[in-house]
């Protein structure tokens, strides 16, 4: 019993030395970022500004490939199911932190399901009309939808994001209607009120949004951050046009799968955070409307704890369900 004892210790031994290696020696092929938008988001551009850098340290292909639908789930959901060895990853905006209160059944668990790996970019959400709707102002805007509560509607990359949950605060705090009309992705939201199909869109900064701003095809109205973004000091807070308790933002974070071995997340978090710290990257995340966070695991992790109960209050106040 004794000698089989000290065999099966010595199995274990090498099975675990064995294991290391393997962990040692990740990436061993291409790394997916799954994005659970379509191109043209915020989300999009954060995976793809930071997936160049990310191939050259760990020294293998990193790719990013769009998985949207059902409001970020069908992305998340597939990481989430993923084989939890580092190379399918998940880059996912703030809907990450709302759609497990959201929906009913939702095919991940934020917690349980997922390991934190650094949060890469934030920014405020906007809130636009076209340049020649005639809309000059947030002001303008409220007072002609309190006159014509059944004038307006506004786009949203999707049921859950925090545009469209900044819309619903926007319409609780003022008391105004506006009926919400979910994209998949801030590209087709963007498309969506440029066709004049309508009238406008609260979406993050960032991507085909501040495409659209550049080029002089929308006019931002008002900004959900707790102060100016450096990017549009033009454009006032809500705060400062006198709506209180309104401050939202959209965050892009980097996930693993949750049985993702310890080696893997922290040459991961470590390899982001490099890349992150880049000064060419960080001005192409500026110039792109997301400013760099470069929160690593445990911040990141922090945040999520702060924010899912956060938006599940959001959501029962403004009695947001989903199937």
């Amino acid at each position: 019993m004794q000698l089989l004892g000290r065999r099966g210790a010595l199995a274990l031994g090498c099975a675990l030395v064995g294991r290391a290696q393997a962990q040692a020696i990740w990436p061993e092929r291409t790394v997916t970022l799954v994005v659970c938008f379509p191109p043209g988001g915020s989300t999009d551009l954060s995976a793809r500004l930071v997936a160049p850098g990310l191939a050259e340290i760990l020294g293998k292909p990193v790719v990013v490939e769009n998985k949207p639908g059902a409001g970020g789930n069908i992305g998340i959901g597939h990481v989430a199911r993923a084989t939890p060895d580092g190379h399918t990853l998940l880059v996912a905006s703030s809907v990450f932190v709302v759609n497990a209160s959201l929906y009913r059944n939702p095919p991940y668990d934020p917690f349980r399901d997922f390991a934190p790996v650094a949060a890469l970019g934030a920014s405020p959400n906007l809130v636009c009309v076209r340049t020649d709707s005639g809309i000059a102002s947030l002001a303008q805007l409220i007072a002609m939808a309190k006159a014509q509560p059944d004038r307006f509607n506004y786009a949203s990359p999707g049921i859950g994001t925090t545009p469209h949950l900044a819309g619903e605060v926007l319409k609780l705090r003022t008391g105004i209607q506006m009926q919400h009309v979910p994209f998949q992705g801030a590209g087709p939201a963007v498309q969506a009120i440029l066709a004049g199909t309508t009238q406008v869109l609260i979406a993050s900064q960032g991507g085909a949004v501040e495409t659209a701003h550049r080029n002089g095809q929308t006019r931002v109205l008002a900004q959900t951050g707790a102060r100016r973004s450096p990017d549009l000091p033009e454009v006032p807070t809500l705060e400062e046009l006198g709506i209180a308790e309104a401050v939202s933002e959209t965050f892009n974070g980097l996930y693993a799968p949750a049985a993702t071995p310890q080696l893997v997340l922290d040459r991961l978090a470590s390899a982001t955070l490099s890349v992150l710290a880049r000064p060419d990257v960080q001005q192409r995340y500026r110039t792109g409307g997301v400013p760099v966070l470069a929160e690593g695991p445990e911040e990141l992790r922090a945040r999520v704890a702060r924010e899912v109960p956060l938006w599940r209050d959001v959501i029962r106040q403004a009695k947001i369900t989903v199937d």
